[in-house]
């Protein structure tokens, strides 16, 4: 059962934002076929204008904390249903709100079959997601001053605002916890499979981290482990989950391995840090 309310598509920038027409390229779902060892899903592509999905869980079991989810696929397209919606779902059953985030992306072509045909370039070309990434950090951060300034409208505690991202939405999570001010600050923190991209300076109040990969996974080739024990060497909370086998990109799916349960992980996480009372 799905205990949870879908309560309203927000804007992160009510106002727009300046310089983002696309010409032809207009926000678009695609049912991606089983692709790169992934199963069919449901993704979005040329977000022009980031918004949040707002999942609320039931009133009887909400505790007042929150996360923004940031679905990842390279800053070219979103992992919406398996690195969002899906996460939504099973965070809303331990008493969580959920945001999830549409950041905006590189533009990809309108046409399916062309963009399936391009995918796995896209995927291949760091270079390209990585050039998106500073807007895709610029959302992220105005995601979290949007939640708290409007946390008492959805009954949530303003100092219990996490985020939590998935590879190139990973990217956003570090920075989220590395750059920030008192507006934007998160409470806590989860890259999962998720790439250092910038140089990595932990701020002397950096929220807990909770991070989670694959040991096969071939973009993380260091195993998180820099921004692990850059975390523990400056003292702060941090939890690391490296299961042997899952690849890149698991979210949600269900491969039939340990790493299938990392949101149970994350659930006790939270609990020990004091979100889920």
């Amino acid at each position: 059962m799905k205990n949870t309310t879908r309560l309203e598509i927000v804007p992160v920038w009510p106002d727009g934002v300046a310089g983002t027409e696309n010409g032809s390229h207009s926000e678009q779902e695609t049912l991606l076929p089983p692709l790169l060892g992934a199963e069919q899903s449901l993704i979005v592509r040329n977000v022009t204008q980031p918004t949040l999905l707002a999942y609320l869980p039931d009133p009887s079991v909400a505790n007042g904390t929150a996360v923004i989810v940031c679905p990842g696929g390279c800053f070219a397209f979103l992992s919406i249903e398996t690195e969002g919606t899906d996460v939504a779902y099973r965070l809303n059953e331990r008493g969580v709100a959920v945001f999830v985030l549409k950041y905006r992306l590189t533009p990809t072509p309108v046409c399916d079959e062309e963009f399936l045909q391009q995918l796995p370039q896209i995927v291949q070309n760091v270079e390209q997601m990585m050039s998106q990434a500073p807007i895709g950090i610029i959302d992220g951060k105005q995601a979290l001053k949007v939640v708290r300034e409007r946390a008492s409208a959805w009954g949530i505690n303003p100092e219990r605002i996490g985020i939590l991202g998935f590879s190139g939405g990973g990217v956003i999570t570090i920075a989220a916890a590395t750059q920030y001010d008192a507006d934007t600050r998160p409470e806590f923190a989860a890259p999962i499979y998720a790439p250092v991209w910038q140089k990595l300076t932990v701020p002397v109040d950096a929220p807990p981290l909770f991070i989670a990969l694959a040991n096969d996974d071939l973009a993380i080739a260091d195993g998180s482990m820099p921004l692990y024990s850059a975390w523990k060497a400056a003292g702060h909370p941090v939890e690391l989950h490296i299961y042997s086998n899952g690849g890149h990109g698991f979210g949600m799916t269900k491969q039939g391995l340990p790493s299938d349960h990392w949101i149970e992980r994350f659930g006790e996480w939270l609990a020990v840090q004091d979100f889920l009372s």
